[in-house]
């Protein structure tokens, strides 16, 4: 991939989401640090997408639970940008500088470091969430604002109307320009002549700084929600400000892109097991948009033991095995596996996703579940086999997902 920059861009990130709904992955981390597919952090999606984009100079603004995620962006992604050509990867917790409050709002969270724009004096500002799984060329958005002469633009795409009640809801004349603006609508307005879809921002963001500071400093002064969907957006758009609509394409087909919103455990783990299809709608092993992370020293997964006269056969059917995994004489299918996670033998996983340094016992089974890090599941133990039972020790989610917290202690 050709290394181009966009210097008269700087990005800020907003990865500070407390992730209730994510909850018990969210006990001890910030929603944007969850494990995803296996090997990933949920941000280093739109990181890389920044990378892979050829931005280089980022701000990432933390405030939940942040460790585990300062020390993710320290370690992954540190490494990664050269001091000496001016790139940076910036973590900023709320500084409580302006107002000595904790972030308000997302408007309110690049208020209070209003400062860094200040300093670096960028031409225009790309706001981006670190809880979304897409791969996207900004580059593209980029120019598009140029060329278009907009003060904003909004990445979008179209989704089902049944799911537009979550997610900001835009309405475009033919020039794309953008005509109308509700946040969480009850009652979305659908695309003209498609009842059954709605376009829906997410949650991209291109500003002109000057723009971009004006209309924070003046909400700032304001009783308002302090967020950029609640009010910023609406009052440029009912000033007929010129706000503009990207819509995301998939670089290779031009069909509407990828974009998951892990808004709920179930989203999830629905957006984990999609990875395992034979073609997924997202594809990991695109040569041309890696996406990064850390990984750390450790050795090849590996299936062990081939005694079929035993029924004590390693095996991984359909299923991602980082590295440093080991299946023992167990059997594991439609799952992920993280580093350093051990199927013993004669046990069965199916269908469930296993955080680092998970171990299942002997003659265990794992059924539809999400079991994170440091969990030991005792010999002849079942996990998603008996719902009345999972209820009463774990979280069960609507769909019946059973999610097994943090270092929990099974007996």
């Amino acid at each position: 991939m050709t290394r181009t920059t966009h210097a008269s861009v700087v990005t800020m990130v907003m990865a500070g989401g407390a992730g209730n709904r994510l909850y018990p992955l969210t006990r001890d981390r910030a929603k944007p640090a969850v494990p995803f597919g296996g090997l990933y952090r949920i941000i280093d999606f739109t990181l890389s997408n920044c990378l892979n984009s050829g931005l280089y100079r980022l701000y990432v603004l933390t405030q939940y639970r942040s460790f585990s995620l300062h020390r993710h962006l320290r370690e992954a992604w540190g490494p990664l940008f050269n001091l000496t050509r001016g790139e940076y990867i910036e973590v900023v917790p709320p500084q409580q500088r302006i107002v000595g409050d904790w972030y308000r709002g997302t408007a309110d969270a690049i208020f209070q470091n209003i400062d860094l724009l200040e300093d670096d004096r960028p031409e225009y500002v790309l706001l981006l969430s670190g809880d979304h799984i897409y791969a996207m060329d900004y580059g593209q958005m980029i120019q598009a604002h140029i060329d278009s002469g907009a003060q904003l633009t909004i990445g979008c795409l179209e989704v089902p109307i049944g799911e537009a009640d979550r997610l900001g809801v835009l309405q475009v004349d033919e020039s794309e320009r953008v005509i109308g603006f509700q946040e969480k609508p009850a009652n979305p307005q659908p695309v003209p002549g498609d009842p059954g879809t709605a376009l829906a921002s997410m949650g991209i963001y291109v500003f002109n700084t000057h723009d971009l500071v004006r209309m924070l400093s003046e909400d700032a002064r304001t009783q308002s929600a302090h967020d950029f969907g609640k009010n910023i957006i609406p009052a440029m758009v009912e000033r007929e400000m010129g706000v503009y609509a990207h819509r995301f394409r998939d670089a290779h087909t031009g069909e509407r892109g990828y974009w998951r919103d892990i808004g709920t455990l179930d989203s999830f783990f629905e957006s984990n097991m999609e990875l395992l299809s034979p073609e997924p709608p997202f594809n990991l092993y695109d040569p041309d948009w890696p996406v990064h992370t850390r990984v750390g020293a450790y050795p090849p997964a590996k299936t062990v033991h081939d005694i079929e006269t035993e029924g004590r056969v390693g095996m991984a059917t359909q299923s991602f095995m980082a590295p440093g995994s080991i299946v023992s004489g167990g059997r594991v299918k439609r799952s992920i596996l993280s580093p350093r996670v051990r199927v013993n033998s004669y046990s069965l996983v199916e269908d469930s996703l296993l955080f680092a340094n998970v171990s299942v016992g002997r003659n265990a089974k794992v059924r539809r579940a999400i079991v994170d890090k440091h969990v030991v599941i005792p010999p002849g133990y079942e996990i998603g086999y008996d719902a009345e039972l999972d209820r009463k020790r774990f979280t069960v989610t609507e769909n019946g997902i059973v999610v097994v917290r943090k270092g929990m202690v099974l007996e």
